[in-house]
């Protein structure tokens, strides 16, 4: 109690060469000195000359960060860890030239196809200054305890089958990445009778548009393609459905 932190370091998401600062304040009864640490595979570094409240970083690689704050008397408190994830590939453009760390995707889930049993694994990422929370969805419905970037089911069944999108969210705002569709069934060799139904089957295109350049964005059309999809389905349709 001699020492209370006021203002913890935040984690970043942010693209290789990326200029910010991590912040930390704390009040006590006398003088603060402050000094950061870092770690690097494991192991943790004192790193020199940082001994100020600000500690200024040119994003290079992923590293884990923490500051010790103590006072004349000895007493001392670390603040909590945070990350910073540096993304060495980011395309072209990203993130936008006035970029103020709303999220950004820069890596979008792909379609998979698996058989019954076998595992699932759906990846995101996004960049964005606090990093961002993830969560995500199956055909609409929100997966209670689907928050990280990767989404992974050990032993994938039929009802895990769907399209799939996450979203990405921080203090700035909130993005979605692409939806995808995961088709979860036995292996099977094709057969003529296979083939004839392929060739006879009824497929319906549902596209729902999200974005609006000069709208805020809108959740109604996501709910509605996938309420409008399992409908179709229901009536023998195969169904394609796409956002934006």
């Amino acid at each position: 109690t001699a020492i209370v932190i006021t203002e913890q370091p935040i984690s970043v998401s942010v693209p290789v060469g990326y200029s910010f600062t991590l912040r930390c304040r704390a009040e006590g009864r006398t003088a603060l000195q402050y000094q950061w640490f870092c770690q690097r595979q494991s192991a943790c570094q004192q790193i020199p000359g940082a001994t100020k409240e600000d500690l200024p970083i040119t994003a290079q690689q992923t590293q884990l960060y923490t500051c010790r704050i103590n006072d004349l008397h000895r007493n001392a408190v670390f603040s909590d860890w945070v990350k910073v994830e540096v993304h060495q590939c980011v395309a072209r453009g990203l993130p936008p030239r006035l970029w103020r760390g709303e999220p950004v995707i820069v890596l979008n889930p792909t379609e998979q196809r698996v058989e019954v049993g076998k595992p699932l694994l759906l990846q995101c990422a996004a960049m964005g200054v606090p990093a961002p929370s993830y969560q995500w969805y199956r055909n609409g419905n929100l997966l209670e305890h689907q928050k990280k970037k990767k989404l992974w089911i050990t032993h994938a069944k039929v009802s895990d089958s769907g399209t799939y999108l996450c979203c990405a969210s921080n203090s700035h705002g909130e993005h979605w990445t692409n939806a995808v569709d995961v088709h979860i069934g036995e292996q099977s060799q094709p057969t003529s009778d296979v083939l004839e139904i392929t060739f006879y089957c009824k497929i319906a295109l549902l596209v729902g548009n999200n974005h609006y350049q000069h709208h805020p964005n809108l959740l109604a059309p996501v709910r509605d393609v996938f309420e409008l999809r399992l409908l179709l389905e229901q009536l023998g349709f195969q169904v394609v459905s796409l956002l934006d």
